[in-house]
């Protein structure tokens, strides 16, 4: 999804780390074993991030990873962890600064504190009594359709994935799913909630291929997102038609695009590039630029959770002044001193019981002015604040689908259609739809106010009608296999 890009950071872990390796940690001899499963949290600043770690034994070596569903990040490496029982402590490497680990384990309990950025926190952490999952939680096997390990290549880079295929014999149509900003796996699973995967199982279920991929750098995928642009993605999406076009199995004229959030650019930019897209579907697509979609967002995000009105005026005008500067080719280094002032305001805008978790203020301004400087130095952040996606829409000519969330803060529904609609129009496009869900959030869950900060609170189900919508429009655009 977009994210939702603010000039305060959050210190709770921050993690958008594209990594999937575990790396080796060291096991003194004779310690209990730590194998499996254990789930947890940390509690940092008054706030509480559930986490989960997974530790398995190889030789003399114990691998182990960390996941976020919070944020929406599996598999995160472990680094120098040292185990001598009872001691256990790791590292978690993240793009703003690394998170140090200390704890106790205590039979099936593991408890400790950790330190990340000049601020402290807690963890603790319990033994699952549930077996790691090889398989995702749903649809349950069996199931009704063939689901294939694929991988693909757009130039020298790998992308890992699976194709979802109705059982009949036949060519069939298929669509290539397009996940929102970040990293994001083949599911673009979010808090624990596989998003795609629940949209696919729809779509084959009802006769048409699905291609799900994991993002640059996720998965088995090469790369890295940041290091990437909008435009990069694109030509992933196009080397995913591609792929699908050189099967026995699918109709290769009969491919189409659903993507969402960022998705919902991605799709029409590699639409107007190749006339083998048979249609796009847009998920919260937009047809502003980068910056004013961010600008909108934050502010009516901060208002949602009851920001005061001269906090969101500030962070505008905070975030105006870095874009003015960005766009008159201002270097980042530059930019230090006000990086250095926001991270100041962020430190006094704390609590007298936030600033007691604030071991080192020095290290903390550090910090996080650091991470800002990352943030707005990533490739992909330079290319997203400036692309306009409204001239590429008008040179859209395949059918598109265009869905909004009525609650919808970090893609606003009317001005987000009001643009896409009318590029459409102007570029000569008659065979598009445009709607937009009563009460549906970003998510498409049905929501009250539609903040961020409600999804995890929210079940994990579309709003009625939403999935059977996108079925219907593509089954009268194409040939199911009978």
């Amino acid at each position: 999804m977009l994210e939702e890009v603010e000039v305060k950071t959050i210190p709770l872990l921050c993690s958008c780390v594209c990594l999937v390796l575990c790396l080796g940690v060291t096991l003194a001899s004779g310690t209990a074993n730590i194998d499996g499963i254990w789930d947890g949290s940390i509690e940092i600043m008054g706030q509480k991030l559930e986490f989960v770690a997974n530790f398995k034994t190889e030789g003399k070596e114990v691998k182990g990873t960390m996941d976020i569903p919070m944020q929406g990040v599996n598999g995160l490496p472990l680094k120098n962890v040292v185990y001598d029982h009872p001691n256990l402590s790791f590292v978690l490497e993240t793009p703003q600064a690394s998170a140090n680990f200390e704890g106790v384990v205590e039979g099936d309990k593991i408890t400790g504190h950790f330190e990340q950025g000049g601020i402290k926190g807690t963890f603790t952490l319990t033994r699952s009594k549930v077996e790691a999952k090889k398989e995702p939680d749903k649809p349950k096997k069996p199931l009704p359709y063939h689901l294939e390990e694929i991988t693909f290549h757009n130039g020298e880079l790998k992308f890992t994935g699976e194709l979802l295929r109705p059982k009949k014999d036949g060519k069939h149509p298929a669509v290539v799913m397009i996940t929102g900003s970040g990293p994001q796996n083949r599911y673009e699973e979010l808090f624990g909630w596989k998003i795609f995967q629940d949209i696919a199982d729809h779509f084959t279920r009802n006769g048409i291929a699905v291609l799900l991929y994991d993002d640059r750098g996720m998965g088995g995928s090469s790369s890295n997102v940041f290091e990437s642009t909008t435009a990069d993605f694109a030509g992933d999406v196009l080397a995913a038609v591609r792929y699908l076009q050189s099967r026995n199995d699918i109709n290769p004229k009969q491919i189409g695009l659903c993507g969402h959030s960022e998705g919902g650019i991605i799709a029409p930019l590699a639409a107007s590039q190749s006339d083998d897209v048979a249609f796009i579907i847009c998920i919260s697509g937009t047809g502003h630029t980068g910056r004013e979609i961010i600008l909108i967002q934050s502010e009516l995000i901060a208002r949602a959770e009851g920001t005061p009105e001269d906090e969101i005026q500030k962070s505008r005008e905070d975030s105006q002044k870095i874009y003015d500067m960005l766009d008159k080719g201002e270097s980042i280094e530059n930019m230090e001193a006000i990086f250095e002032e926001m991270a100041s305001e962020q430190l006094e805008a704390m609590t007298e019981e936030q600033k007691k978790d604030v071991t080192d203020p020095e290290k903390f301004l550090k910090s996080t002015k650091e991470g800002l400087m990352k943030q707005f130095a990533s490739k992909w952040f330079q290319y997203f604040l400036k692309y306009d996606p409204a001239p590429t829409l008008k040179k859209v000519k395949c059918p598109a689908l265009l869905l909004y969330g009525e609650l919808d803060l970090q893609v606003p529904a009317k001005m987000s259609k009001k643009a896409m609609v009318a590029a459409l129009e102007e570029g000569g496009n008659t065979d598009f739809k445009a709607k937009v869900f009563p009460k549906a959030n970003h998510l498409f869950q049905k929501a009250t106010t539609g903040s961020p900060t409600e999804y995890t609170k929210l079940p994990k189900e579309f709003v009625p009608g939403f999935l059977e919508l996108m079925t219907d429009w593509m089954r009268e655009r194409v040939t199911v296999v009978k």
